[in-house]
């Protein structure tokens, strides 16, 4: 038997996986949820050694809001948001937990 390696271009492959991934309006809502959750504990964690970090807010909390006439979902949270070093790293890639990535 003859076996051959598979060959994908993998900014084709990852294109094509973000699309399946969050055409799925549930699928995406979930994902921001998650990457609010996500500046939610690192701001905690953040916290334990610069407690100063919560003081101007310390309740932390998720708001989503809903406009029926803009057909629009609202999500914010009172977290830290990504520097821009989470975001060369982190920009494209899928099912990777911040939270675990700054522990």
């Amino acid at each position: 038997a003859e076996t051959f390696a598979f060959q994908a271009e993998i900014s084709q492959l990852m294109s094509l996986i973000i699309n399946t991934f969050y055409s799925n309006k549930d699928v995406f809502l979930r994902e921001l949820i998650s990457n609010s959750s996500d500046a939610l504990d690192k701001i905690r964690y953040e916290s334990l050694t610069e407690p100063a970090k919560l003081e101007s807010n310390n309740e932390l909390a998720i708001s989503i809001v809903a406009n029926k006439e803009e057909k629009s979902l609202t999500i914010t949270d009172s977290g830290i948001g990504m520097t821009k070093a989470d975001l060369v790293n982190n920009l494209g890639t899928i099912a990777k937990s911040g939270t675990k990535a700054f522990m």
